[in-house]
């Protein structure tokens, strides 16, 4: 790897464009631009409504949707949202598209990135329930500054894919990874591949700030209301070099360069987005992000049951195909490499899990004087809430911008004991590349009375020093204890977890780290029992890891995905989760009702019982209360984090198009 940096702008080339680079290597350092999106936390914005429900996707691959953001993505697309998926690279790599057996022959870059295209024409046509050869349309998209981009569609019995592929190298002769020397080096520029086939036959140039235009103006031409991203902020990995090449992993952290890079560059363009449409008074963009894990996978106990296991693993056999198939891509019918079982035999076994960047369930719910349900959530990066238009009707207002933005997708509630409402959300603080500043904080926005309005921002820093650590905080939970103090938990770079602690008076204490058991996962659960002791739990490498007041309590069994609990009668907790790669319900008591699903569970106390929420196997919402499961099958799809359980009673939740739904068993949602 050479890490030498250019002296003055340099355009980084593929192998179609080598004579190119020298023509423009001489051209002057560009200035920054004019304009860069910052943190906006005044509310009062008008928030743009009504958008049909559409996915938008950002990968760094192909296939990194297909490893690390479904099941997600198919359960959108089963429910009939349009898809739109964006490739930042052209997936060339060496070059070499084999698998033991075949003849070697020279590496051929516009080929197997062609092949990998095809891959993806048949994975998706395969998930929308086409024939995997299905012919899709081609055609050129002009982008801004000129750029161009392959676009292809399929659509099939009223569902639609549009796939984009923008084609930068994944190498470079001078950088061997060319996406995290281009967010690092505004003196840099990136010219694009040329694949095989493709209705686009001139390479573009990108630098800096050109992707994030173009990323942005993507945004702005296809109005997502769910948008799914990589994790920009990658957990610390301490590994040998030898082992850190063996995973495929950047030094430091465990992901792939090109993954971080390429979800830095979406969460700029997000930032773009929203600044460019209310530049002039024009309403926030509606629209809701989910950033999802990628080699993280590979560290931490599996998540998903055979059944999701093997669908998921499904669509990459498509995607992989075979040197035999006849699919009519000269090129080539697939990535060889990751074709029939090789998935599931990898073992990396990045396939096996999917984890979210910020786990947290969301909206956060209230409710008022009267009954009527407040939810708060994140709109365009920003915070708003909604209120029940009546109560019972499961029936919402417009939002209500709250400002805070740019927000990570999470905010986490505490209340008060006069009703007043804490939300703690994480705070993109700055997020420059080029050498600039790349910060994460965390914030409180503070209700100044019951149901009434709120005070100003108030960040509350960080427990990490210096800007690389702070970007590893996960996602904030609070609970207001009965002696009128709130406690706040984050997990920290060292993967465990710090506090702070709200006094009664409202000032805040200093944060501090809690007895460390051992590495834990982001997702934390934290409760009151009923003798006012403050629980937290969350699942580490070989169990459950319990605090009580902040003093390490016994290991539970290991989780999956962050575990349900509450209060026990005899003033302990009852705590229930999943064992990893096993979609049964169990409780640390031994007692849990039949209960199969997938990913991250809630509980609240219930007459007869705990009341359960989770999801079945299928991705539906399901509830058990009072010996009876309940599954939702009407109303509109759930997009985003976990839905929440308002006291027992009432499951609230964030639709594809980005607007609040009540599930209130026993009505129709």
């Amino acid at each position: 790897m050479d890490d030498r940096r250019p002296a003055r702008r340099t355009v980084l080339v593929g192998a179609a464009a080598g004579a190119a680079a020298a023509a423009v290597a001489g051209c002057s350092v560009p200035a920054p631009p004019g304009r860069t999106a910052s943190a906006d936390p005044a509310p009062g914005r008008p928030i743009s409504t009504g958008h049909r429900a559409l996915l938008m996707q950002f990968a760094a691959h192909p296939d990194d949707d297909l490893y690390f953001m479904n099941p997600d993505t198919q359960r959108l697309l089963d429910a009939g949202v349009p898809v739109v998926s964006v490739y930042v690279t052209a997936g060339e790599h060496t070059g070499k598209n084999r698998i033991k057996g075949m003849p070697e022959t020279p590496p051929d870059k516009a080929a197997y990135s062609s092949a990998r295209h095809q891959g993806l024409r048949q994975a998706y046509a395969d998930a929308l329930g086409a024939d995997r050869f299905t012919p899709w349309r081609k055609r050129v998209a002009t982008l801004a500054g000129g750029r161009r981009a392959e676009v292809d569609t399929l659509e099939h019995e009223g569902r639609r894919v549009e796939l984009v592929f923008l084609n930068l190298p994944m190498h470079t002769p001078r950088r061997y990874m060319a996406l995290p020397a281009l967010w690092q080096d505004r003196a840099l520029e990136l010219r694009t591949h040329l694949s095989a086939g493709s209705p686009v036959t001139r390479a573009d140039t990108y630098d800096h700030t050109g992707l994030i235009e173009v990323l942005a103006g993507l945004l702005a031409e296809y109005r997502p209301t769910v948008v799914h991203t990589l994790d920009p902020d990658p957990d610390i990995q301490h590994s040998s070099e030898a082992t850190r090449k063996r995973d495929s992993e950047q030094p430091g952290y465990s992901d792939h360069g090109d993954h971080t890079a390429v979800a830095s560059f979406t969460w700029a363009a997000l930032l773009r987005r929203v600044a460019d449409a209310t530049a002039d008074g024009g309403p926030v963009p509606a629209f809701t992000t989910t950033a999802f894990r990628g080699y993280y996978n590979r560290h931490w106990p599996k998540n998903l049951p055979p059944r999701v296991l093997a669908e998921k693993a499904a669509h990459l056999v498509p995607y992989g195909g075979d040197p035999s198939w006849e699919c009519g891509n000269p090129s080539g019918c697939g990535d060889y490499g990751v074709g029939g079982d090789r998935p599931l035999t990898n073992w990396k076994g990045w396939v096996r899990a999917t984890h979210h960047r910020w786990p947290a369930a969301g909206p956060a719910v209230t409710e008022e004087a009267g009954g009527r349900l407040v939810a708060y959530g994140v709109l365009g990066l920003r915070a708003v809430r909604w209120r029940e238009r009546e109560e019972r009707t499961g029936v919402f207002e417009e939002p209500e911008d709250l400002g805070g933005g740019p927000l990570a997708p999470v905010l986490a509630p505490a209340v008060l004991a006069d009703g007043r409402v804490l939300l703690f959300g994480v705070r993109f603080a700055a997020l420059s590349g080029r050498g600039g500043a790349d910060r994460r904080e965390l914030v409180l926005l503070e209700q100044r009375s019951p149901g009434g309005p709120f005070l100003a921002w108030r960040g509350l820093g960080s427990p990490e020093r210096g800007d690389d650590r702070g970007r590893r905080i996960g996602a904030p939970v609070a609970v207001a204890a009965p002696d009128g103090r709130v406690h706040l938990f984050v997990r920290n770079a060292d993967k465990g977890v710090s506090t702070r602690v709200r006094a009664v008076d409202g000032s805040w204490g200093p944060w501090r780290a809690l007895p460390v058991q051992e590495e834990v996962q982001d997702g934390l659960t934290a409760l009151v029992d009923a003798r006012g002791r403050v629980h937290l739990l969350a699942a580490g490498r070989t169990a459950v890891r319990h605090w009580v007041d902040g003093a390490p309590a016994a290991p539970l069994p290991l989780a999956g995905d962050p575990v349900a609990a509450v209060p026990a009668g005899d003033g302990d907790v009852e705590v229930f989760y999943r064992a990893p790669a096993d979609g049964r319900l169990r409780s640390a008591s031994g007692t849990a009702p039949a209960f199969a699903g997938y990913g991250p569970l809630a509980a609240a106390p219930g007459a007869r019982g705990p009341v359960l929420l989770g999801r079945d196997e299928r991705g539906r919402v399901q509830l058990h209360r009072d010996g009876r499961l309940l599954t939702r099958t009407h109303g509109t799809t759930p997009a985003g984090p976990a839905p929440v359980l308002h006291r027992g009673q009432a499951v609230v939740g964030l639709g594809a198009d980005a607007r609040p739904w009540v599930w209130r068993p026993g009505l129709r949602a």
